[in-house]
């Protein structure tokens, strides 16, 4: 009887675990298998396997192609891509180097108020960011105007005529909320581990005679790559779909980013009628979230 049980419940774990496998892959698939299909396919047969799979010829294969091509150059997804990619690539670059050097002073250091300002990136967690957008949209007003009177002189004197600063709609305004915005976490989660690292390698290393910035450089930022990963990973996923920002803050086409490229080419569907290209952004906007997520979930 207790046997019976043991496999009754295994069975049922396993019942479990493959529904939520298919809960989660099948959704993907179904978007992967759907970008090539045409709109026509889509309305006839919307969960069916396209006519490439079934039927593969150079004719069927021709409504993948054309899929991705309207949506790569027609819908300028290519420009968006590069977009994206340019703004997270920087963005994680300077949260991480900020992010690992101040949880890393934070971690190691005692000096007045290092409390209250570990406080401080800790209660950057708790402030939903849509509550400081429409302020922050009108602090980068005033910056910009400060900016650009400051320069002014500088470039009349230089022969570069009129200088205008602008933080909006412009990628090194958003770079710098995604750097604000994602740091908190960082610096909480490197904080918490560099706590866990000895610091006899430290001691060892300052009394061989490294310096500060070496030990950090060569000692402790080798033996931080685990967390360093998990916080890139987490930061690069957010930072990849963020949408609400970037509707903010950019509105020249040629600026825009993966998401809001991906509303666009939704919008326009919707009114073409034209799902093959939504379909073809959609896999085009995952495959580079599937990739880090593939090569680093072992981290």
């Amino acid at each position: 009887m207790r046997r019976v049980l043991r496999v009754v419940r295994t069975g049922a774990k396993y019942i479990l675990l493959l529904s939520y496998l298919v809960a989660v892959v099948f959704p993907m698939l179904w978007v992967l298998y759907t970008s090539a299909k045409s709109t026509q396919e889509i309305y006839k047969n919307p969960f069916g396997l396209p006519q490439v799979v079934t039927a593969p010829s150079a004719e069927t294969a021709e409504t993948l192609v054309d899929n991705y091509k309207r949506a790569w150059v027609d819908s300028h997804f290519g420009s968006y891509f590069v977009n994206s990619i340019k703004v997270v690539l920087i963005s994680l670059a300077l949260i991480l180097l900020l992010g690992s050097m101040s949880a890393y002073a934070l971690a190691r250091f005692d000096f007045v108020g290092q409390g209250f300002l570990y406080f401080l990136f800790v209660a950057g967690l708790l402030i939903p960011m849509q509550l400081i957008l429409i302020p922050l949209f009108f602090q980068y007003t005033d910056i910009s105007e400060f900016l650009t009177k400051m320069l002014q002189p500088t470039a009349a004197a230089l022969g570069l005529g009129t200088l205008t600063v602008s933080l909006h709609d412009s990628h090194a305004g958003l770079i710098l909320i995604y750097v604000a915005a994602s740091l908190p976490f960082t610096v909480f989660v490197l904080t918490a581990f560099f706590r866990t690292l000895p610091n006899e390698l430290r001691e060892a290393a300052l009394m061989d005679g490294a310096s500060e910035y070496r030990v950090f450089s060569t000692v402790m930022m080798p033996l931080a790559r685990p967390g360093l990963v998990t916080v890139a990973i987490f930061n690069f996923l957010g930072l990849w779909n963020e949408y609400l920002f970037g509707l903010v803050f950019l509105q020249s086409d040629g600026l825009k980013t993966l998401p809001l490229g991906l509303a666009s080419i939704s919008m326009q569907a919707q009114y073409k009628s034209d799902f093959g290209i939504l379909f073809a952004g959609l896999v085009i906007t995952m495959v580079p979230t599937l990739l880090v997520y593939i090569f680093l979930q072992d981290r």
